[in-house]
């Protein structure tokens, strides 16, 4: 039995909604509100592991604002814990930017973010690292932000970083990925974020040779995201047992959902899958995953079956979580995603 992880954050814990989220296409708006967005993160993110307690951010560092494109790149990767508050949309120039441990990045507002320009969180690339170093990234919280027009992936995670939070972020027209996730990073959250107007979303796992750094890592929780339109990586996973994948809403999904290969293992549950041609697959492309599916609803003439098969952990074995009923999924998630529902 693994540890379940208990955390509080002090520096956000006043957060309310101040916005609703757009309508997916085909709803009907609701004026109930959408919740609280949550003050800590639920899932792998939450968990006591690799000597960190929970995912925390810059939570007892002090605070800044920026509106630069210098004052961000300079503030995110600056040691040390610190809150940074991007105030407005940046243009980075082309490129990545690398973020150090124990950050907080959050948007102010509801239209605020970056282009042109991606984060890192990670350590250069290596093949020959296949163990977790005691410099690795870790304890990092990306909110509230907008991310658009990226030269590589809006959002990269990598070379065993690990508690991190990505959460009710706007991610569009990338070039590469928007959430990236591989060569060993773990313990990890994706939530409440709205993407779309793009094809190559969230990938888990470098290749499908790259079993050494990622076998028994890539512990990553995506719920309540709103899959809006984006073809495939939604997400596509590799190595990674348990992948936890619910409550999220799949539209117009014209590839596949949720495609887990190479070895990983993949909990889907209380999902609402629309017009979603192939909505789950441990079959897609490369060495075969394994999926256990339960509770999860599928909608639309275009909504085929899904492809599942195999064992899977139990991500209960880990967190304390609640599934929402699905039928409500929809609903909850075009309202609740995205920037905007977070005041600051």
């Amino acid at each position: 039995m693994h540890r379940k992880g208990t955390l509080f954050l002090a520096a956000l814990a006043t957060l309310a909604v101040t916005a609703a989220a757009p309508a997916a296409p085909g709803s009907s708006p609701s004026s109930a509100p959408a919740g609280l967005a949550e003050s800590a993160p639920t899932g792998f993110a939450s968990v006591d592991a690799w000597g960190q307690n929970g995912t925390t951010g810059g939570a007892g560092g002090p605070t800044v604002t920026v509106s630069t494109a210098a004052d961000l790149i300079a503030a995110v990767r600056a040691e040390g814990p610190r809150i940074v508050r991007v105030n407005g949309m940046i243009q980075l120039p082309a490129g990545m930017y690398d973020v150090s441990s124990d950050k907080t990045i959050v948007g102010v507002g509801a239209s605020s973010g970056i282009s042109g320009g991606g984060l890192n969180i990670g350590l250069p690339a290596s093949d020959t690292v296949t163990s977790p170093p005691a410099n690795a990234v870790h304890n990092v919280i990306i909110r509230n932000l907008t991310f658009r027009n990226a030269s590589d992936d809006s959002i990269n995670v990598q070379m065993f970083s690990h508690h991190i939070w990505i959460d009710h972020n706007d991610l569009s027209a990338g070039y590469d990925g928007l959430i990236d996730i591989k060569r060993g990073s773990s313990y990890i959250t994706v939530s409440w974020n709205h993407t779309h107007h793009h094809t190559k979303n969230m990938l888990l796992g470098h290749s499908d040779k790259n079993a050494a750094q990622d076998t028994g890592r890539l512990k990553v929780t995506y719920h309540h995201n709103w899959y809006d339109r984006t073809p495939q990586r939604n997400p596509r996973t590799r190595f990674g047992d348990p992948v936890h994948i619910y409550n999220n809403y799949f539209f117009d999904n014209s590839d596949t959902g949720p495609a887990c290969n190479a070895d990983s293992g993949c909990f889907i549950e209380g999902n609402h899958f629309e017009e979603v041609e192939e909505p789950m697959t441990n079959s897609y492309s490369g060495p075969d995953g394994s999926i256990v599916e339960r509770n999860n609803l599928f909608t639309g003439e275009e909504t085929g079956e899904p492809v599942v098969g195999g064992s899977v952990e139990n991500p209960a074995d880990y967190y304390d979580y609640t599934v929402d009923d699905p039928r409500t999924v929809k609903d909850i998630v075009t309202r609740g995603a995205g920037p905007g529902t977070i005041g600051l």
